[in-house]
């Protein structure tokens, strides 16, 4: 029997252990060798794209030789303004990678040792990074549609006649949101946050190409998608998967976002709900490829992403 990937080992090329033990030169190098791979590693200035460029001795910043302008190694980056050190932010790389589900935020800081809400904001970054390839993405092919809510929990009362049905639009909190993913199969993941699934069918139209087969469920929101896709549905109250229309792939998100969820974070505030929803969403796409790797194109994602604008300067009255 073949052995899974996951359990293979080539799955595993990444050691937090080596990691930790770089020295700050060692990281810069590699910082450097991702940001700048073009120039094999050496600096290209952020404002105007100039190669020739001044190195201090004294500082490890650079100065442009056309503009003057002084940059360092992460200017113009998401971890610009940073005040740890570089290793510590390839390091939490790292361990935000190897979390199968998540790396929650108090873990996070645990291991590096600093405030919750440096570490906090640091995996925010990340996520918003790591999102980035999404952005302008379309799909074709074979997509599955699915749609699932969170948040606006009641708690169950104790006696079971003093119960109500939570499911019904009238015992809703307010705070409940659906998290509708559009999944190719063997493809990409793109997930976005709605009030309702029938709010979704305009974005759907724009990210999902004309001519595409769409699968979904019996939901009464999909049935505008008929006028636009071929359409195959299951009626999930007979049967999971009818020949070859299921939405298994969407739901195989899902399971990760709700372990992640339950396992990692206990608790995802539906302010936040879509960055956790395309932080799963990568680690979906990005399931079959080693964790060496996964290391390598975060790195490269935070590289090349520009300054935040959620989460740079003051964050919650709080200074970062």
């Amino acid at each position: 029997m073949a052995q899974h990937f996951l359990l293979s080992a080539k799955a595993r090329t990444l050691s937090v252990a080596k990691v930790a033990r770089m020295s700050d030169e060692t990281a810069g190098l590699t910082f450097r060798a991702i940001r700048w791979a073009d120039t094999d590693g050496e600096p290209v200035c952020p404002d105007c794209g100039c190669m020739a460029c001044y190195t201090y001795r004294a500082r490890p910043i650079f100065k442009c030789k056309a503009c003057h302008a002084q940059f360092s190694i992460t200017s113009g980056t998401i971890f610009a303004s940073r005040k740890m050190d570089l290793r510590d932010y390839l390091l939490a790389i790292a361990l935000f990678v190897n979390g199968a589900k998540g790396m929650s935020a108090l873990q996070l800081s645990r291991n590096l040792g600093c405030q919750y809400k440096t570490a906090f904001v640091m995996a925010h970054k990340l996520r918003e990074a790591m999102a980035a390839e999404q952005e302008d993405a379309t799909l074709s092919g074979q997509v599955e549609v699915d749609g699932a809510y969170f948040g606006g929990h009641i708690k169950p009362a104790n006696r079971k006649a003093d119960r109500i049905d939570r499911r019904l639009a009238e015992h809703q909190t307010g705070k409940r949101k659906v998290v509708v993913i559009m999944r190719e199969r063997k493809g990409r993941s793109l997930p976005f946050v709605f009030k309702s699934e029938d709010q979704s069918v305009p974005t759907i139209r724009a990210r999902v190409a004309s001519g595409t087969t769409v699968y979904a469920d019996e939901a009464a929101g999909w049935d505008e998608l008929h006028a636009s896709y071929e359409m195959g549905r299951v009626n999930h109250s007979i049967n999971f998967v009818d020949e070859d229309c299921c939405t298994n792939q969407a739901e195989s998100f899902f399971s990760r976002l709700r372990r992640a969820e339950i396992g990692t974070h206990h608790h995802i505030s539906g302010r936040y709900l879509g960055s956790y929803a395309r932080e799963m969403a990568w680690r979906e796409d990005h399931r079959r490829v080693a964790t060496g790797g996964q290391f390598l194109t975060v790195i490269a994602a935070a590289a090349s992403h520009p300054v935040s604008r959620q989460w740079k300067g003051y964050w919650q009255s709080g200074r970062l």
